[in-house]
């Protein structure tokens, strides 16, 4: 059986690279890339939405992914 689990993904070309998203975090899974986007470890995050609710571009979406 497989297993979903929620991650985050962010939509680069359109990321302004804030830094918001990086500070919610509480697994420190969101590093800024070159200073021009966010990007996200996707083994280091649990899906808990905060970096997406945090987005002031709302950019950051939560989508269930095969574990």
């Amino acid at each position: 059986m497989e297993r979903k689990r929620r991650k985050a993904f962010v939509e680069q070309e359109y990321c302004v690279s804030c830094g918001c998203c990086v500070k919610e975090c509480p697994v420190s899974a969101i590093q800024i890339v070159k200073g021009i986007m966010a990007e996200i470890d996707r083994q280091i995050c649990v899906g808990c939405g905060k970096c997406a609710k945090e987005c002031p571009a709302s950019i950051i979406t939560i989508r269930e992914v095969v574990a």
